[in-house]
């Protein structure tokens, strides 16, 4: 399940804390969150400036409550939907630009390229070197956790027609385990 929700439609999905994307991927895979609980993914289309982050120690006070200060338009999306979702959360992870940077390698921790799509499309999983392919939220269909499953499917799948079968085999043998 992935959603997208917009404050004011003309400001554009560009407008600091307008826009954010959610995606609930528990609701299709239940072995990813315990029995009655859910995995909620929410976050903001690449327009929190990293400016404002870059010279802020991560072990420092400041951090903590900045993290605070910039998750409440996120928490304000999540209570329009299910009200006393902070009351209920088990386990809160806030991932910030720093944290992309640290442990996702990002450049100034963006969150996959920003391409319109009247300027061009994410690249397919072909590289210029033999044997090599690209998945995750830089290829194509983009960023967001159903889209970097399907990049790494259009990855896997782009081997060879001949690797599906094995592909299908090695995945009910992991999902009876």
């Amino acid at each position: 399940a992935h959603y997208m929700y917009i404050e004011e439609w003309e400001k554009g999905v560009e407008t600091e804390d307008n826009a954010a994307l959610l995606s609930i991927p528990s609701v299709h895979d239940e072995t990813l969150a315990p029995e009655g609980h859910a995995v909620l993914h929410i976050y903001t289309p690449a327009t929190e400036r990293y400016s404002r982050w870059e010279k802020v120690d991560r072990q420092s006070k400041e951090y903590e409550n900045l993290k605070h200060e910039r998750s409440q338009f996120l928490w304000s999306v999540l209570e329009k939907i299910i009200p006393d979702i902070r009351q209920r959360a088990k386990l809160v992870q806030v991932g910030t630009p720093l944290t992309h940077q640290r442990f996702l390698r990002r450049h100034r921790g963006s969150y996959g390229p920003a391409i319109k799509a009247d300027e061009g499309s994410f690249p397919f999983p072909k590289t210029p070197i033999d044997g090599l392919l690209l998945c995750g939220d830089s290829c194509f269909p983009g960023i967001g956790v159903p889209a970097v499953a399907g990049s790494g499917l259009l990855a896997a799948n782009s081997v060879s027609l001949d690797s599906i079968q094995p592909q299908l085999q090695l995945l009910d043998t992991l999902k009876s385990r």
